[in-house]
């Protein structure tokens, strides 16, 4: 069996190329860019079943000159994370061509493949950041606001009608708020995690400023993310056609700092009344039809991720 991952040199989906190469399965990783040593290095025990290509997904030839691949299941994760204002208001065509006309070429591939099953990588975007429900489930009604949400809530729709014209089976994924390894600027994606901000100047050396410690945020591990993603790929059966994917548990920024000191003692924080709370992260989401229909449980606490996190982190010496 082979998967199409698209975004494959991405954050996120380069964690899912890893976890479904180490599950023994073929990967095709497509990607606009290629990959970086630091990607090679992470996936180096298990190379050997990973094939990367270099395309565009607005380019419907690019996309079909995976055709060749045995291609059986794709799983659509390149986006254009165009979160941050300065660049949604700059590029805001190009957020909505990448993340609509992107994954409808994408669609029209698994059309032509009659794959046996689409993956739309989604986003807890779509539900807004001030959703009225305290806990965002998948009967939660969505209320993107930004392009990026929007356009994610957009392409889910489109990948379920899609699907039902064309006869292959499709879901959504609507991801919560991840964190780890190969998070990393790139030019579809400035916006990083606060907790890579703060790990970051944890091997630094740095001190973090912070405001208000009793705002509480949501992160879930992203080898917890690609775990449940994987875990959707590889069921021989689903339920439903949308799932989210998160750990479930929110920490407030004081309960984040005090693991953080018991991880590297040394860590300083710098108390600052001019921030506010961090942007991302506030909605509460639950994964029960993950963990009811298809028995997935999160590998991960907040402190074997953010160990974990730290020790590939001075490993790879990797300061950004």
């Amino acid at each position: 069996m082979t998967t199409l991952v698209t975004g494959g040199t991405g954050f996120v989906a380069s964690n899912i190329v890893r976890m479904l190469a180490k599950q023994g399965e073929h990967v095709i990783a497509f990607d606009i860019a290629p990959p970086g040593d630091l990607l090679l290095t992470y996936i180096n025990p298990w190379a050997s079943r990973v094939t990367f290509i270099q395309g565009d997904i607005l380019n419907q030839s690019d996309l079909e000159r995976t055709r060749e691949h045995g291609i059986t299941k794709i799983v659509h994760a390149a986006v254009f994370t165009g979160i941050l204002p300065h660049i949604e208001s700059g590029r805001s065509k190009d957020i909505v061509d990448i993340n609509m006309m992107g994954t409808t070429n994408v669609l029209e591939l698994a059309s032509l493949l009659s794959v046996e099953r689409f993956i739309y990588v989604s986003s807890g975007s779509v539900y807004g950041d001030d959703h009225t429900d305290p806990v965002v489930t998948e009967a939660s009604i969505p209320r993107p606001h930004t392009l990026y949400a929007v356009t994610k809530h957009a392409s889910e729709l489109v990948t379920r009608r899609y699907g039902e014209l064309h006869n292959f089976p499709t879901v959504s994924l609507r991801l919560g708020s991840p964190f780890g390894p190969m998070e990393q600027v790139t030019g579809h994606r400035a916006n990083q995690s606060l907790l890579k901000e703060w790990t970051g100047n944890i091997v630094r050396g740095l001190p973090v400023k912070v405001g208000d410690q009793s705002v509480e945020r949501a992160f879930t591990y992203v080898l917890d993310i690609a775990g449940g993603i994987c875990a959707v790929v590889n069921a021989p059966s689903l339920s439903y056609d949308l799932y989210n994917v998160s750990t479930g548990h929110k920490t407030s920024l004081k309960g984040i700092i005090a693991v953080l000191r018991e991880l590297h003692p040394d860590f300083q924080v710098l108390n600052s009344v001019e921030l506010g709370p961090p942007p991302h992260g506030s909605n509460f989401m639950k994964s029960e039809r993950l963990m009811t229909d298809l028995g997935f449980c999160p590998q991960y606490d907040l402190r074997s991720a953010l160990k974990e996190y730290l020790d590939w982190r001075r490993t790879n010496n990797f300061e950004e």
